[in-house]
């Protein structure tokens, strides 16, 4: 990954906020609520013509009322684990706190590089303060406000400076071209366990409680010849369902998630069957123009006779019908059965979605077939289409070209867009139909 700098520290101190500035992204979370952050949330940022990545993470607390408590340490640990340098933030309105200690000394057995950096210094009158936190032990001090971004700079300055000799190329520039595959649902559907299970490693914090994901977490997934980025988002509630401020904005990254992805893959859970609030998500996903995989994630603890799966996938795409043209997967994370066999359907869907179509291929198939079976006469004219070809987007857009094409209607271009199915695998990924004058 690259030089690796993660940012440590007890709750509220203003970690996230700090991550925020650094990667020039809004990407974390940040309230006045203590225990915002759970996982461990990847970023990128550039300085003086160096790239690295940087680690926002929860807050390092021991016997607080968190119940995710134990959990958010292990992820801690984890990230300093995989850091070349720590950001160790401390709050200089609160001087330095029993939990400060802790982690200070946690930063030493690590024997990693670390940086003390006093967050809300908003004025000159808070400079002093931050003297107090040189009892830490821990070498230089950098006051800052992550709020409006004072003192970031000399604070970049030093921290590149203790940066290994790496290259320079973008790390951004590389992951921007690779597909993201977006794991989406309700809440607690599986979401997290899956990417666990398809990582091989606690990557998100997995708890029965609905809404431990708060932000969208970018994975890189490179093993078994694929290179993609996982992107698991909190769980898409209803809007009635949604109380907490914190819980719009997980539910409105979940939203942007789906807009940015390539593929989404649509968790289920098979206890509760295919609800109304999936039949949402999945008409957002289909909105938005994106590939589709469905997998009915918890299948180990349905009763299942011979027709059980037959009659499952049937009631889905009845719900979602007119587009039923997408792969459905039973899977359970917890076994991680059929697994695999989920993410390469996500893979294929990918695949499909850039799919091109050569112009010869599609005048040769679809005019005999539309002459056969032309567009309806409407108010006695009669429409013929001429000629058809491929434009250049993803998803697939098919333009035919014709002499009336405000008179064909929704039906007919359903028509045509089922034989470009039927002739090409294009599953799992909507077509776009255009009609455009000749």
């Amino acid at each position: 990954m690259g030089n690796i700098v993660a940012i440590v520290g007890r709750p509220n101190v203003g970690k996230s906020t700090l991550f925020n500035r650094l990667t020039g992204q809004r990407h974390a979370i940040v309230d006045e609520m203590s225990g915002v952050t759970r996982d461990r949330l990847y970023g990128k940022a550039h300085w003086n013509g160096i790239d690295f990545s940087v680690i926002d993470t929860g807050g390092y607390a021991i016997n607080s009322e968190d119940i995710f408590e134990e959990a958010i340490r292990e992820q801690v640990m984890i990230a300093i684990e995989e850091a070349d340098i720590l950001l160790f933030v401390v709050d200089v309105t609160t001087g330095v706190t029993d939990y400060d200690e802790m982690v200070a000394e946690v930063i030493r057995r690590s024997r990693k590089k670390a940086i003390v950096v006093v967050n809300k210094v908003d004025t000159n009158d808070r400079e002093p303060e931050s003297a107090y936190f040189y009892s830490l032990g821990l070498g230089d001090l950098f006051s800052i406000s992550s709020i409006n971004g004072s003192g970031t700079g000399d604070l970049l300055d030093a921290l590149v400076g203790m940066l290994p000799e790496k290259t320079t190329i973008s790390l951004e520039e590389e992951e921007l071209q690779l597909p993201r595959i977006a794991i989406v649902g309700r809440p607690n559907a599986g979401k997290s366990s899956l990417v666990n299970a398809l990582t091989g490693e606690d990557r998100n914090i997995v708890t029965p409680v609905s809404g431990t994901t708060r932000d969208s977490i970018y994975t890189r997934f490179n093993k078994f010849g694929h290179d993609f980025l996982l992107v698991d988002t909190a769980g898409i509630r209803k809007k009635t369902k949604v109380h907490e401020n914190l819980e719009f904005y997980s539910v409105m990254r979940a939203v942007r998630a789906i807009e940015n992805s390539d593929v989404c893959i649509l968790m289920i859970d098979a206890v509760r069957g295919f609800e109304g609030q999936d039949q949402k998500i999945f008409g957002l996903i289909e909105r938005n123009r994106k590939g589709i995989v469905v997998v009915v994630n918890k299948w180990d603890l349905v009763e299942k006779d011979n027709n059980t799966t037959k009659a499952f996938e049937a009631d889905i795409r009845e719900k979602t019908a007119p587009y039923v043209d997408y792969p459905i997967i039973f899977t359970s994370a917890l076994t991680k059965q059929r697994l695999f066999k989920a993410l390469e359907e996500a893979v294929r869907v990918n695949e499909n979605r850039t799919r091109r179509i050569s112009t010869s291929q599609l005048n040769e198939f679809m005019l005999p077939l539309i002459a056969s079976i032309p567009p309806p006469a409407t108010k006695g004219k009669y429409i013929k289409i001429k000629f058809v070809t491929q434009l250049p987007s993803n998803p697939p857009s098919i333009a035919f070209f014709c002499n009336l094409p405000q008179y064909v209607k929704e039906p007919y271009k359903r028509f045509l867009e089922n034989k470009i199915r039927a002739k090409w695998d294009l599953t799992g990924v909507p077509i776009n139909i255009f009609m455009r004058k000749k």
